[in-house]
């Protein structure tokens, strides 16, 4: 998240005078300690009001609160009590200072919180959300349940990367995609034009966008970018807001073998700032030649109404945002195809492209009905028909049985293409460190900076951001080696 350091000093601030006991143990401990360890707290005949905080204007967030009543018939029904649930949101820019002051101060104003993956760590290191791992086993329903990909749970569950421990539960997954006009690449006119100068057809299926790569995508956008009929062939999210440019870089990278870091020894530099990933980097700048003008502002929103306004042939989006990008004017005319990839020399495409996606953590210190009220709220959640339900709904669920049970992709136009991606294979997470958003921010300047001629040249960026990203793992212990001098 991209925030400056004083966030950060403020929310310790907050946790000064905590014990140790009291953060790790989560606060509220004889109160909360009956529900967590599978012992029922009884609430028939009483009402509980419950409070989510998650992402404002953000489809699969407010889908939570929009089936909620449908819960409280659950509820109600299952265990005798009446819940009513209540939605307060903020930007993706502003979610995490918004949870993390509150939980900070031990308070249960949200139960739940829609948390980005990232912030794992962070929720996690000063004992805010409620460790999961006994709530799964105790758990008729999660114990149960199996993911569609082992990617839904290293991304959205787990905290350390690479350990047993479980801190989240996946709210919603999401992948990137590419929307194309099905107006423009069905065209006749078109498919013979773009052959006759590039010696090859024109993507148009699904099994077409299978074997694109970066360069073949590059011709595509050329082609389609005709400024004189203000339309353009594609559009990224370039913004220096939250994580909106590291995340269309990032494909750039790992497609081509890259990495952005060392997880097990924490070291950044030498590993971010590579020739190859500064050539990345490069490439994806020289993109915005295909682009509307403006685009280094361009997010998810202007991504959307770029493309509905038909300006754009083709943008590439995260799947959870397909009800946008399809509005009914357009229902038909849009196909949602696998991004593009680097080809290997053996042929194949290697395509990583950046995991979205959020998942629901508990607040730690709910009092023990609203506790129970979460965890019933939880199980509920992931009962296959009401992931049914969120998928009708427009929601991206991540339960094997939902994604692999018969005609789950008709239900949604973009379903076939994000499950495509929802795999280890075709797509990454990153960073579930506790200075999450210190490296965050400290990147998304120099990204960007590079892409708005700030900075010289893309080695110049990486560099900065490398050695400023070492030093902030190595203050923090994660590594034993210090960032080089400037």
């Amino acid at each position: 998240m991209a925030y400056g350091k004083r966030v950060i000093v403020s929310v310790m601030i907050l946790l000064i005078g905590l014990t140790p006991l009291s953060i790790f143990a989560g606060g509220g401990q004889e109160e909360t300690a009956s529900p967590l360890e599978g012992e029922r707290v009884d609430l028939e005949g009483e009402s509980i009001d419950m409070a989510i905080l998650g992402i404002g204007g953000w489809l699969p967030s407010s889908l939570a609160v929009e089936m909620s009543p449908l819960f409280a018939e659950y509820a109600k029904e299952r265990f005798g009590y009446d819940a009513e649930f209540t939605f307060q949101e903020s930007p993706f820019s502003s979610l995490f200072q918004k949870a993390a002051t509150s939980l900070a101060s031990r308070s249960q104003e949200f139960n739940i919180i829609i948390s980005d993956s990232q912030w794992l760590g962070a929720f996690a290191e000063p004992g805010w959300i409620v460790p999961l791992n006994d709530v799964i086993a105790n758990s008729e329903v999660l114990s149960e349940l199996e993911w569609y990909d082992p990617i839904v749970e290293e991304a959205y569950m787990t905290y350390p990367d690479g350990s047993e421990k479980r801190w989240g539960l996946p709210q919603e997954a999401d992948t990137q995609v590419l929307f194309i006009r099905l107006d423009l690449f069905e065209d006749p006119a078109e498919q013979d034009a773009f052959e006759a100068e590039y010696g090859y057809e024109l993507p148009v299926t699904f099994e077409d966008w299978e074997d694109i790569d970066f360069e073949q995508y590059t011709d595509v956008a050329d082609f389609f970018t005709r400024p004189e009929d203000d339309l353009y062939g594609t559009a990224y999210q370039y913004s220096k807001e939250y994580d909106f440019f590291t995340m269309a870089y990032y494909p750039y990278i790992w497609s081509g073998g890259g990495e952005i870091w060392d997880a097990e020894s924490g070291d950044v530099w030498g590993i971010l700032n590579t020739p190859e990933n500064a050539d990345a980097l490069e490439e994806l700048v020289d993109m915005q030649q295909y682009m509307p003008d403006g685009v280094n502002n361009y997010g998810i929103s202007q991504i959307v109404d770029g493309f509905t306004s038909g300006r754009l042939a083709t943008a590439i989006q995260w799947a959870a945002m397909g009800g946008a990008m399809i509005p009914e004017s357009m229902e038909g005319q849009v196909a949602i195809v696998p991004p593009p990839g680097r080809r290997l020399d053996n042929g194949d495409i290697r395509r990583i492209w950046s995991l979205g996606g959020q998942p629901w953590v508990i607040n730690a210190f709910n009092d023990a009905a609203h506790m129970q009220v979460a965890l019933d709220f939880i199980d509920w959640w992931y009962l296959e028909e009401t992931q049914l339900e969120f998928a009708r709904r427009g929601g991206n669920p991540a339960l094997a049985s939902v994604l692999n049970s018969p005609g789950f992709e008709d239900i949604q136009p973009w379903f076939r293409g994000f499950k495509y991606m929802l795999t280890g294979e075709r797509s990454r997470d990153f960073w579930h460190e506790p200075t999450y958003a210190e490296m965050l921010a400290v990147q998304q300047a120099a990204f960007t900076g590079y892409a708005t001629g700030e900075i010289d040249s893309a080695q110049e960026a990486l560099d900065r951001a490398a050695r400023e990203q070492q030093r902030i793992l190595n203050e923090a212990g994660r590594t034993d080696t210090p960032p080089p001098a400037n």
